[in-house]
């Protein structure tokens, strides 16, 4: 069974691999009772927001055994993936900027720690 840190670090690999933009990860130990930790990323199309998504459950499926539930990868705008411990929003990034949630999330409204390219 993976810690929240280790199913983080996966998690960020495989978005990563995936060339997901803009990746924002968020703390919620102590804030929040649904998960440790927040995740989001953009892709840059409604193909690849798809494509991140389906490969990152199917990576932890294959390499943690772990089941996770999907929404919206149908529509491709914004993907939500609950893998327990680490949620996970993959948005286009006009539907990102619409709903803001780094916003929502981060201690004082910054923007936050974003990985560089």
């Amino acid at each position: 069974m993976l810690t929240s840190e280790q199913l983080l670090a996966h998690i960020l690999a495989s978005l990563d691999e995936d060339k997901a933009e803009e990746v924002v990860q968020i703390d919620l130990r102590g804030r929040s009772e649904m998960a440790d930790y927040m995740v989001i990323c953009s892709g840059r199309s409604t193909r690849q927001v798809a494509s991140i998504s389906e490969k990152l459950v199917d990576r932890l499926k294959t390499d943690d055994g772990r089941l996770c539930k999907i929404e919206g990868k149908d529509t491709g705008d914004w993907v939500l993936i609950d893998a327990g411990d680490v949620i996970v929003h993959v948005f286009r990034p006009e539907v990102r900027d619409f709903y803001q949630l780094e916003k929502m999330w981060l201690p004082g409204g910054h923007m936050g720690v974003r990985e560089e390219e």
